[in-house]
């Protein structure tokens, strides 16, 4: 960087479920990170939506964002919207994304995402000397690849800053956290987004303290907020779609596939089903099917690109069973019509082994980092789904109320990555 003048630096935590920016000057010499507006709020949605417009070069418009929803929610059935597409960075099964005529690697997808986020932005975000981008500590997927994913990213970010580096969030997230402690501990950072789980064990270092923060051990898993929406999915809606159900194959009764209906509760995928090949596929095993209207039911919820209202109704839903004991699930669309009693402790049945294979993976953590239960002084959650009671309670049984501190749960990664962003030699927390 050019010693004669204030560099400008940022970072990005670019989120399965939101993204959100923070820039600032380099060496903190230009005060502390400051979240970015990105159109009408600082939170931005990682999602995209396409459409066809003559007036566009290549016939095809695009937005991201707030705006995508909005495009969206104005034209249904004439829209593509995708949402989550993070989830597949290291998955060597995804190739591209069919979207109308026209398919898209997951670089080409997150390029056009980064685009209009920059748009947005209004100008803060051109011209960056340094930008520090997040990054999980073990990848959504079955089989993650990360350095496939370490090649999408940079594919992605190519030319977006002079220096482009990735550090681990819930190392930013201790960052961000550390900037508000007066006193040396040392810390774990439970950060639980959309797809992922990851912790990291921190030491702080007394105020003033040069490298204060010193990293001890990581550990993650590809699982999180996105997987509870697959189990109420799965428990509420895809039982009306034929899950379960039986299909004639001469003459024998066969279960009905599971791959079309896990396709289905994920996010990611959904809106990739609006495809000839897969609506050709349901649609012959809609005639042998011993109940037709339900994968009918189905059919009706891809080619009416019902995803975003289903997963806003599922968001619902866990948002006021973080607050209540009980609370109604309610859907309506193509035909389906979901109303359902669901109490915390149902849900809570229902996730219960994603909650066990989280809880093993803080030990592994620990265990990284070399400390025991005793050795942490305080525990900081952060992201959406840290609101879940559940989640939150793996820490209260472990560690007890008074060592648990919670906040920033949507921006604090990205305030995080901005001061690293800050550090003289921020290429030494990439991971």
């Amino acid at each position: 960087m050019d010693d004669m003048r204030m560099s400008r630096v940022a970072g990005l935590d670019f989120g399965t479920t939101n993204s959100v920016a923070a820039i600032a000057d380099d060496s903190g010499g230009g005060g502390p990170p400051r979240l970015v507006r990105l159109g009408v709020d600082e939170v931005f949605r990682s999602a995209l939506c396409f459409w066809h417009d003559e007036d566009v070069r290549g016939g095809l418009a695009v937005e991201a964002g707030p705006a995508a929803i909005r495009e969206y929610l104005e034209y249904p059935t004439n829209s593509r919207f995708l949402q989550s597409f993070k989830s597949v960075a290291a998955s060597p099964s995804f190739d591209t994304a069919s979207v109308f005529e026209k398919r898209f690697r997951f670089e080409e997808l997150g390029r056009l995402f980064l685009d209009k986020l920059v748009g947005h932005a209004g100008g803060a975000l051109d011209r960056l000397d340094r930008l520090v981008v997040g990054r999980p500590v073990e990848y959504a997927g079955a089989r993650p690849d990360a350095a496939l994913a370490r090649r999408r990213y940079d594919a992605m970010f190519a030319g977006f800053a002079r220096e482009v580096h990735y550090v681990f969030e819930p190392l930013a997230a201790a960052f961000s956290y550390a900037s508000r402690l007066t006193e040396a501990a040392t810390i774990l950072v439970a950060d639980f987004g959309g797809g992922t789980s990851d912790f990291s064990v921190v030491r702080v270092g007394a105020l003033g303290a040069a490298g204060r923060c010193v990293p001890l051990g990581h550990a993650g898993i590809g699982l999180a907020g996105d997987r509870f929406d697959q189990r109420i999915v799965d428990r509420l809606v895809l039982p009306m779609l034929g899950k379960g159900g039986l299909y004639r194959s001469f003459d024998k009764l066969l279960e009905i596939p599971g791959g079309y209906f896990a396709e289905f509760a994920d996010w990611s995928r959904l809106a990739l089903m609006r495809n000839r090949r897969t609506l050709g596929e349901l649609d012959r095993l809609r005639r042998s099917a011993v109940d037709p209207q339900a994968i009918a039911r189905m059919i009706a919820m891809i080619e009416n690109e019902l995803g975003f209202p289903l997963y806003d109704a599922v968001g619902r839903l866990k948002r006021s069973l973080s607050e209540r004991d009980a609370a109604d699930f309610r859907f309506s669309g193509a035909g389906v019509e979901i109303e359902a009693p669901v109490t915390r402790a149902e849900f809570e049945a229902w996730i219960a082994p994603d909650i066990a294979r989280i809880a093993a993976t803080v030990d592994g953590a620990l265990a990284n980092a070399g400390v025991g239960e005793g050795a942490i002084d305080r525990v900081f959650l952060t992201g959406g789904s840290s609101l879940v009671p559940a989640v939150r309670s793996v820490f209260t049984a472990r560690f007890g109320q008074d060592r648990i501190i919670a906040g920033g749960e949507l921006t604090s990664i990205a305030h995080g990555l901005a001061l690293i962003a800050q550090e003289e030699a921020a290429d030494a927390w990439s991971a």
